[in-house]
């Protein structure tokens, strides 16, 4: 009797040992599996912000390389001058060699002309390269502002380069109400950071530009489209200034009504897309027209 007794104790101890072991290898395998689950979440997460940067990137390379062939078609464009002059100055060298049947005055007028040919030659020069640093400085320009906007819906923001200037393009239901010219709070957060890259290209100046749908309006105090374009740009030139530092004199507003639309007006989608405001970044126009005028040597050879 004794025996079996202590035999049924020595089994229930095993019993109890065994159970706790069970369950002490159990809560391990658990530990173990959240652990490789808070894991595998990580680098999920970490795929994902991969993904997205390697996005980024590809926007990028395919920007350089449109910026890239444009500069190759100008540059050999400029190329193909260079050439021409060059091979006109070597005539005029050739004549020049044998001055005893060229007079005297015919000389002299050679002489003239390849010095307004050199002029030519270190005009297109400066000409390119002043058109290649002022397409840098725009796709600059625009890296930075897609990157400082990147949070914001693309569908409401639009950067471009256009006719040699940058474009940002903001759509009316984020920047207003409805018929209003008062700018909301998250459109204050947008022109913020545009605000930042701006100011931190002084050379440049900022064109304002309000645009309009067809819809006649029926507001108070508005008494059109017309008026309301030109409110809403006033309204935006007011907050760059007054809260985010902008310089007046660096900025013009400007309103466009409903008559240079992006779409047709036939259709929701069409007339939202022409209720938008342009931000318009461009080089100062006095030293762009100095830029542009050429050498007086070079006018007198073309009259």
């Amino acid at each position: 009797m004794k025996q079996a007794v202590l035999f049924g104790m020595v089994a229930l101890f095993c019993s109890c040992v065994s159970q706790k072991k069970y369950t002490d290898l159990m809560n391990d395998s658990k530990k173990e599996a959240e652990g490789l689950n808070a894991q595998k979440k990580g680098q999920g997460e970490r795929i994902t912000s991969l993904e997205n940067d390697l996005r980024t990137r590809d926007n990028e390379i395919l920007i350089l390389q449109t910026q890239l062939a444009n500069e190759k078609g100008k540059v050999a464009s400029f190329d193909q001058q260079v050439e021409y002059f060059k091979s006109t100055n070597d005539n005029l060298l050739d004549r020049l060699s044998d001055l005893s049947v060229v007079s005297k005055s015919g000389a002299e007028s050679i002489k003239k002309s390849l010095e307004a040919l050199n002029e030519q030659n270190q005009y297109i020069k400066g000409l390119t390269s002043s058109i290649r640093h002022k397409d840098s400085l725009n796709l600059v320009l625009v890296m930075n502002l897609k990157r400082s906007l990147s949070s914001f819906d693309d569908e409401d923001i639009n950067i471009e380069v256009k006719k040699g200037v940058v474009y940002i393009s903001i759509s009316d239901k984020m920047l207003f109400k409805s018929g209003s010219y008062n700018i909301s709070t998250q459109a204050e957060q947008v022109l913020g950071k545009i605000a930042k890259v701006v100011n931190d290209h002084n050379a440049l100046d900022i064109l304002v530009e309000g645009h309009t749908d067809n819809v006649p309006i029926s507001a108070t105090g508005i008494i059109d489209n017309w008026d309301l374009s030109v409110k809403r740009a006033t309204s935006v030139v007011r907050l760059l200034q007054d809260k985010f530092g902008v310089k007046p004199e660096r900025m013009t507003a400007g309103g466009r009504s409903e008559y240079v639309p992006k779409a047709e007006n036939d259709t929701a989608v069409g007339k939202a897309l022409n209720r938008r405001t342009e931000i318009i970044i461009l080089p100062k126009l006095d030293e762009f027209f100095q830029l542009l005028e050429p050498p007086a040597a070079v006018l007198d050879t073309q009259r």
